[in-house]
C-alpha cells in the first residue's frame, strides 16, 4: 500500500520544507517541529504497514500521538474511526462490529478482543467478513445525534480537506497562528478545524489533555481551568458549543487578549448568549453544520456583520424547501454503513430560511412541538435563553399538546434553590411571547454524554431524556407545584 499524498501532506511537506523549525503540534510540554511531523508520521505509516492495519480504532486522549497517527492513517488511506471517550461499552461494541475494525490504538481495545502485537501502540483482532464501506471510505465519524444507536458516517479525504481548505479562506484575514484545542479531537468539528486546519495554514496547534482543560470526565467542565489554559497558551483561535461559551463567558465576561476568532456551533446559540459574549470582546462567530456534511456548511465571517449561522462556505450549497427544510451540496459523506449512498444532496432534517445572503435556522423540524393552542415552539429557542441565566446549567423544555409548557432544569449548582429557579424563569418568561414561556419544572441530574442524555456536539437527546422523565413531561394533567425536584 503507498497511498499518493493528498492536499495535507503536499502542505505539511511545504512548510517542513520552508519552515522546518516552526513548531506544528505541542501538547504543552513536547513541541514538534513541521520537519519533526514529517518524520513521526512516516515511522507510523510503516508501523501501520507491518501489521497490515486497515480499519483502525483511535482511541486516545487529546494529545500528539492523537494528531500523529490520524495523519499517518489519512497518509496511508487507511480506514480512522476515532472513538469517543463517552461511548458505552454497548455502543463500542457497536463501532467495533459495524465498521469492521482490526486494529484499535489506545486504551480499551482488549473488552472487544483486540490483541497485544510486536507494535505496542497497536492491538488487533482477527476478522472473517468485513462489513462492505462505501469505496473510498477513509474515515468513520460516528454520530448518534439525538438517539443513543450511533451511526456511522463515511467520509473520504476530498471531503475532510475540502472543508479545511475553505475553513482556511474564512481565517486567512487573522493570520492565526496558534489554535487551542479545547473540543476532543474524536469530534470532527476540532479534528478538521483545530488539527487540519492549523497544519493547512502553517499555525500551530496546541493539544494538551482533556484533563488539564478543565473536563471532568462525566462530571462537567471546571471553566477557571479552561482560562488558565488559556491565559497560557495565548491561543489565536478555539472551538467551543454553546454550553463551553456560557461557561467560559460565565467565569470570564472579559475575553483573553490572545483570541482572534471563537468558532461557535454544534447546536443552536441563544442571541443572548452571544451578546453578552461580544459586549465582553469575545470574537465569537456562530456557524453551522453536521457530520453528514464533513462538519461544516456555514460560519460567520471575520469583517461582516455576524447573522444568523452565516454564508455557505465556498465549496458548500444549500436549497430550502417548501417545508423550510435545509438540503445542503458539497463535501457530503459518501453514506452511512449498510445504506445506500449519499447522492448529490441530503436533507438534514434543520429548518431555516435565507436572511441576507445568510442562514438563520428554526430549529429541529421534528424537535419543534406543538402546543394545545396550535403554536409552533422551537425548544432550542427557548432552553437557550433559559441557559443564559446564571442559576440555569442546562434546560430542555416540552410543551406538546400541552396548555403550559414544562421544562426540565439542571440547576448550576446544587445549592441554587427553587426560589433562585422561579426568579431566572420569570426573568426569561418576560422576554418571551405567552406561548414559549415556561410554567412548570422540575429539577434533573445533569446531561451528559456519558448518560446518553446529550451528544458531543451539546445537542439534547430528547428521545432519552423523554423516556427518563416522560411520565412528568407528557402528563396530562399535573397537580405539580411550579418547582418541584424528583
Amino acid at each position: 500500500m503507498h497511498a499518493l499524498p493528498n492536499a495535507l501532506m503536499v502542505r505539511l511537506a511545504h512548510h517542513a520544507q520552508h519552515s522546518p523549525q516552526r513548531t506544528a503540534l505541542t501538547d504543552g510540554e513536547q513541541n514538534l517541529s513541521y520537519a519533526d511531523v514529517i518524520h513521526h508520521v512516516a515511522q507510523r505509516r510503516q508501523r501501520l504497514r507491518d501489521v497490515n492495519a486497515r480499519r483502525v480504532a483511535l482511541a486516545l486522549d487529546n494529545g500528539l500521538e492523537w494528531a500523529l497517527w490520524d495523519l499517518a492513517l489519512m497518509a496511508e488511506t487507511c480506514v480512522a474511526v476515532p472513538i469517543p471517550g463517552f461511548f458505552s461499552e454497548q455502543q463500542h461494541r457497536h463501532v467495533v462490529q459495524q465498521a469492521g475494525l482490526d486494529s484499535w490504538i489506545g486504551h480499551g481495545g482488549e473488552a472487544f478482543g483486540f490483541k497485544a502485537t510486536h507494535d505496542a501502540a497497536i492491538a488487533q483482532r482477527r476478522v472473517d467478513h468485513s462489513p462492505a464501506l462505501h469505496a473510498g471510505t477513509t474515515r468513520i465519524t460516528f454520530t448518534s445525534g439525538t438517539s443513543g444507536t450511533p451511526k456511522g458516517v463515511c467520509l473520504d479525504n476530498t471531503a475532510l480537506l475540502t472543508v479545511t481548505e475553505s475553513l482556511a479562506k474564512v481565517v486567512a484575514p487573522l493570520d492565526i497562528r496558534r489554535h487551542l484545542a479545547i473540543l476532543p479531537l474524536s469530534t470532527l468539528l476540532e479534528n478538521i478545524g483545530g488539527l487540519y486546519l492549523p497544519l493547512w495554514v502553517g499555525a500551530c496547534s496546541i493539544l494538551p489533555g482533556m484533563a488539564t482543560l478543565g473536563w471532568q470526565g462525566a462530571s462537567g467542565f471546571n471553566a477557571r481551568l479552561a482560562l488558565d489554559a488559556i491565559e497560557r497558551y495565548q491561543p489565536h483561535s478555539m472551538i467551543l458549543v454553546p454550553q463551553l461559551l456560557q461557561a467560559l463567558v460565565g467565569e470570564s465576561t472579559t475575553a483573553p487578549d490572545s483570541l482572534r476568532f471563537v468558532a461557535v456551533g454544534g447546536a443552536q446559540v441563544a442571541n443572548t448568549l452571544l451578546s453578552h459574549a461580544r459586549r465582553g470582546g469575545w470574537p465569537v462567530y456562530e456557524g453551522y453544520g453536521l457530520s453528514e456534511g464533513t462538519s461544516v456548511v456555514c460560519l460567520n465571517r471575520p469583517g461582516e456583520p455576524s447573522c444568523g449561522v452565516g454564508r455557505p462556505l465556498r465549496h458548500a450549497q444549500i436549497r430550502i424547501d417548501r417545508e423550510g427544510q435545509l438540503h445542503i451540496r458539497g463535501a457530503l459523506m459518501l453514506g452511512y454503513i449498510g445504506e445506500a449512498p449519499c447522492g448529490d444532496w441530503y436533507a438534514t432534517g434543520d429548518t431555516g430560511q435565507w436572511q441576507d445572503g445568510t442562514i438563520a435556522l428554526n430549529g429541529r423540524q421534528r424537535d419543534v412541538f406543538i402546543t394545545a393552542y396550535g403554536r409552533n415552539v422551537n425548544p432550542q429557542w427557548v432552553e437557550g435563553e433559559l441557559c443564559t441565566q446564571p442559576a440555569i446549567a442546562q434546560a430542555m423544555v416540552y410543551g406538546e399538546a400541552l396548555p403550559a409548557n414544562r421544562a426540565l432544569i439542571v440547576p448550576a449548582a446544587p445549592h441554587i434553590t427553587n426560589a433562585q429557579i422561579d426568579t431566572a424563569l420569570n426573568a426569561v418568561n418576560r422576554t418571551l411571547p405567552d406561548y414559549a414561556q415556561v410554567h412548570e419544572w422540575q429539577r434533573a441530574a445533569p446531561f451528559t454524554p456519558h448518560n446518553q442524555q446529550l451528544t458531543a456536539n451539546g445537542r439534547l437527546r430528547r428521545d432519552t431524556l423523554l423516556a427518563a422523565y416522560g411520565h412528568w413531561l407528557r402528563a396530562v394533567v399535573t397537580d405539580t407545584p411550579k418547582g418541584v425536584t424528583p
